[in-house]
């Protein structure tokens, strides 16, 4: 779940949903800036799921007692958490092996400082991974792969700028991940990545520089606003369930 706490509310957008923005963004790169023209459908399809195996957990959010708020993406405990990761890889791969390999090593990636029995079983489990797909895919092009990799995190930074920053929000008071801006896909050859600078024009326009878009997009995500004095009276998963869903909507345009 990603949270933004306010004043007297909390807003949730579920990971999944997430996901489907970072797909819907990335559906709109520019054609002739994407390498490897047969796997574009496999990279479209990690980038749109990579999330994928929040998606029945995030229906029933769980309370932080100590943090005193829902638990987020990035606090959620571990252990289940990779419950999380390796359902979402397989339910991935059923569909793409490629795709799942690209998310598996996003996964893997995020745990790589922990030191934890859990992280490092974790790890194992998806070296384990990456070589049987590797081993059924044949040979995997290392520049190529990393390019790929590179659009999948791309991907989930841009639409994690969108969900984790309020709208309209003044470039000082941005989300701490983003104030240098996002690194976009190294080219394949390239010796240095690039950064793409993004600001909230208002509440309803981001603009980026570089642009590697077709054109200006048009998106959408749902998120749920849960009053904190509805979450004291009837819980969190109670107050969560019967909140409907809002829609958010944001075009992404050259600086």
């Amino acid at each position: 779940m990603i949270v933004r706490e306010q004043e007297d509310t909390f807003i949730l957008i579920e990971q999944d949903n997430h996901g489907l923005v970072s797909g819907e963004i990335m559906e709109n790169w520019k054609k002739s800036l994407f390498h490897g023209e047969d796997f574009w459908q496999s990279v479209q399809y990690a980038i749109r799921y990579h999330d994928y195996g929040w998606k029945s957990f995030d229906k029933q959010p769980f309370w932080n007692d100590r943090g005193q708020a829902p638990y987020t993406f990035s606090n959620y405990p571990l252990s289940p958490k990779t419950v999380i990761y390796t359902f979402g890889i397989n339910e991935v791969e059923k569909h793409d092996p490629y795709a799942a390999l690209l998310c598996s090593k996003h996964y893997s990636r995020f745990l790589l400082p922990d030191s934890s029995q859990t992280a490092v079983a974790f790890i194992e489990q998806e070296k384990e991974r990456q070589q049987r797909i590797i081993h059924r895919l044949g040979e995997v092009d290392k520049d190529l792969f990393s390019f790929h990799y590179g659009m999948l995190r791309f991907g989930d930074d841009i639409s994690l700028y969108l969900c984790l920053n309020e709208p309209g929000v003044l470039k000082d008071k941005e989300h701490f991940f983003f104030q240098k801006g996002i690194t976009l896909p190294k080219q394949p050859g390239q010796e240095e990545s690039s950064i793409m600078t993004l600001q909230w024009r208002n509440r309803y326009t981001v603009s980026v520089n570089p642009f590697p878009f077709e054109g200006k997009i048009s998106i959408q995500w749902k998120q749920k606003v849960l009053s904190k004095k509805d979450i004291v009276k009837n819980g969190l998963i109670k107050s969560y369930e019967k909140q409907l869903y809002e829609d958010v909507a944001v075009d992404i345009v050259p600086e």
